[in-house]
């Protein structure tokens, strides 16, 4: 239900963002907007709380957002309150991001390593997801899990690839141990 009501707000501000094109203004409004609220738990909780009226809440947060905001921010934020869906206002604007990486083809990748990669590794990794997706850039995470023991692994959203040694000896294992021996 969550990603139903991520899905129908951020859908929601994205055309309107695209119909304006105003994409890159909305994104970093919503950027900045979340590190206000990651910074100020308390707020967020006085905007959920149920003895607190919606036209309160509303005044509370025009007055705190209207001059810091574009109207677009302000009046969807409005909305999100007066139906009940501030509480889901983080991943609204995630939903929205992703969206906007789509629409630009910006790829999200997670590439994780058994060891330190060189920035030779790196340009080479990113140059080769480059020619065989769509993308036109990337956002590369990269982190080093030792228990791989060699070899990576490359998440590009719900795409893994697994060439890593923990995993070929975890196959191994499981196809030796279907092995069945016969006498001769």
């Amino acid at each position: 239900m969550a990603k139903l009501i991520s899905k129908i707000y951020g859908d929601a501000l994205f055309n309107l963002a695209h119909e304006e094109l105003r994409i890159d203004e909305i994104s970093e409004e919503l950027k900045i907007l979340s590190d206000v609220l990651r910074e100020n738990q308390d707020f967020i909780k006085i905007l959920n709380h149920p003895r607190v009226t919606k036209e309160e809440k509303i005044n509370i947060l025009e007055s705190v957002f209207k001059n810091r905001f574009s109207d677009e921010i302000v009046g969807f934020l409005t909305i999100i309150l007066n139906n009940g869906r501030f509480g889901d206002l983080e991943s609204i604007i995630s939903y929205y991001m992703k969206r906007v990486k789509e629409f630009k083809y910006i790829g999200v990748v997670d590439v994780i390593s058994a060891m330190e990669l060189t920035h030779v590794q790196k340009t080479d990794i990113e140059s080769k997801i480059l020619q065989t997706t769509n993308f036109n850039t990337l956002e590369i995470d990269y982190t080093i899990d030792h228990c791989l023991l060699g070899g990576m692994i490359i998440k590009i959203g719900d795409q893994v690839m697994d060439s890593s040694v923990r995993t070929k000896l975890l196959l191994l294992e499981k196809n030796l141990l279907n092995v069945q021996l016969t006498e001769y």
